[in-house]
């Protein structure tokens, strides 16, 4: 079975009625069985695959098990998935039986102990909160274990990330635009402003993809966008992508200070490669800011880039520190669930859909480079060097284990 016929594929699945069931092909020989379960994780709202995608999958003769109530949060009913022709169950451990677990925040321990030897599991791996328990369980289950974060796509990129800088980045603006409101007791600024009126100013610390997509939504809103970055090049790539100049420059402390002093909002879209984000803005800076401004923290997941900033959650998202407002919840893309869960599934289907194709996981990542990227535990071998180092837990390359057909 291939996957001939994708795009008229997923026609059908938007042009027919919801009320329709699904006309389900026979299974191929090399049909795999997806399990979507229902997260656990505190305020985790998103879902590993659409009703959409997982008719995608079954019309390609695979099989897609949702534990009842998975897509609640993002506004994906059972019956949605049941109508794409899932089976819905209630036992999270049949769920937990399927060749693959498609899931979006990383396992707990009790989710590891319901995982069969020698399965696969696709999740992020959230490695601050990573635990020593965690990664032995998964290692003696004898399953693979892929991540989010470190899956390349073919232009190089980590699309996974991309996807949720692109969300992260377009949300902080319009947060921030809540929170200068009155009825959020904001200082009742309108960002952007109108006619005969000076338009608030956006101040946004980064220039990666949180950093562009933070700033394309702030112009729109008519705000007077200022950006800081130390690499030119970044600062550079943003200018032609925009195709309009705007205030940009590297990050020199005075040069900063005297912008965030007139800043109504500041974006920290500052992200390290690995470890810890470097601290931009000192505590006194704050101080230096005017009262009633908004800090949106989207680096808060690699510690923040705000001496000021403490990590905060959807149902008390915000402090006020100084006079000036903090917005610190790690989990950004968890506000917009649906459009997070769509990004999601446009690039796990396909994914899914080829490690059919190729007979099985071990096949496709042997050909596969980039999803090999993203591979920390190999049947049972430990192939990540920072989770080596971190735990003292000795690993193998990935390449060898494949080469040597373990």
């Amino acid at each position: 079975m291939t996957k001939s016929g994708f795009y008229e594929i997923a026609k059908q699945a938007v042009l027919s009625p919801e009320e329709a069931p699904v006309m389900v092909k026979k299974k191929a020989n090399n049909a795999i069985r997806i399990g979507i379960p229902k997260e656990t994780s505190f305020q985790e709202t998103r879902v590993g695959l659409t009703p959409q995608a997982a008719n995608l999958l079954i019309s390609n003769g695979h099989e897609v098990i949702v534990e009842a109530g998975a897509g609640r949060e993002a506004k994906f009913y059972d019956d949605d998935y049941k109508n794409c022709g899932a089976k819905i169950t209630y036992s999270k451990e049949e769920v937990y039986k399927t060749d693959i677990i498609m899931k979006v925040s990383f396992p707990s321990m009790e989710e590891i102990a319901m995982i069969e030897e020698g399965k696969t599991i696709i999740s992020a791996l959230h490695l601050p909160m990573l635990q020593d328990a965690q990664i032995r369980l998964l290692m003696k289950k004898k399953v693979t274990s892929i991540c989010f974060e470190y899956l390349k796509d073919e232009s190089d990129i980590y699309p996974v990330i991309q996807a949720m800088s692109e969300i992260a980045g377009s949300t902080s603006i319009l947060v921030a635009a809540e929170y200068l409101s009155n009825i959020n007791h904001g200082k009742g600024v309108m960002l952007g402003g109108i006619s005969g009126i000076p338009p608030s100013e956006v101040l946004i610390l980064g220039a990666g993809t949180v950093g562009q997509f933070a700033t394309r939504a702030a112009l729109g809103l008519g705000a007077e966008v200022k950006v800081f970055d130390n690499s030119l090049y970044k600062l550079r790539r943003l200018q032609n992508d925009l195709g309009q100049r705007i205030y940009t420059s590297i990050m020199h402390p005075n040069i900063l200070l005297k912008c965030l002093k007139s800043a109504d909002v500041v974006i920290g879209a500052i992200r390290a490669i690995e470890g810890r984000t470097s601290m931009i803005v000192s505590e006194e800076m704050v101080m230096e800011m005017k009262a009633g401004s908004v800090i949106v923290d989207v680096s808060i997941d690699q510690g923040g880039c705000f001496e000021t900033s403490e990590v905060t959650n959807h149902t008390h998202p915000i402090f006020e520190k100084h006079g000036v407002i903090h917005y610190c919840v790690p989990n950004i893309a968890s506000r917009v669930a649906r459009t997070a869960s769509y990004a999601l599934s446009n690039i796990f289907a396909p994914i899914l859909l080829d490690i059919g194709e190729y007979g099985g996981i071990k096949n496709y990542l042997w050909d596969r480079d980039g999803v090999r990227r993203g591979v920390y535990i190999y049947k049972g071998n430990l192939t990540n060097k920072h989770i080596s180092e971190r735990f003292n837990i000795a690993y193998k390359e990935i390449d060898l284990l494949i080469a040597a057909h373990i």
